[in-house]
């Protein structure tokens, strides 16, 4: 009997990958909020920051929503370049890779303290477009059986 790893295609490690440096991009954007707390005094478990109170929350404000952006994306891309990645691995692979290119620059646009420059990194939902695509490739397929 084969085990789950040897029915998966050799270039699915690519995919396995993929997740592994998007958990290092998260762990790297985390770091960036910490900073943040500390540069404009912003104590747990405040989530943002009030400009009633902070006169520089905006700035805060605009890491953390970085940040917390990426986090409730992260399941959806996760899905779709696990399933889609079953099929295709080496294209959901490369179309992780651009998404995650495209989220460090939407995170660092935003940051900045500008949240128009966060477009910079949109291309990000034209992978996850890509990603969709082959997602339902592989549904349609395995309904075709």
């Amino acid at each position: 009997m084969a085990s789950a790893v040897e029915l998966l295609p050799k270039e699915y490690g690519y995919v396995v990958l993929i997740l592994v440096l998007y958990g290092f991009l998260n762990g790297w954007m985390t770091a960036q909020v910490g900073k943040a707390r500390k540069k404009f005094k912003v104590p747990y478990p405040t989530l943002y920051a009030s400009e009633s109170e902070n006169k520089e929350a905006k700035l805060f404000n605009c890491v953390q929503r970085g940040h917390q952006n990426s986090l409730e994306m992260m399941p959806l891309f996760f899905v779709l370049v696990l399933l889609g990645g079953l099929q295709y691995p080496v294209v959901a692979a490369g179309l992780g890779l651009v998404y995650i290119v495209g989220r460090f620059f939407y995170f660092t646009g935003y940051a900045s303290g500008d949240p128009k420059k966060r477009m910079r990194g949109a291309f990000n939902l034209l992978a996850l477009l890509g990603l969709a695509g082959c997602t339902i490739s592989l549904g349609v397929n395995i309904l075709r059986r």
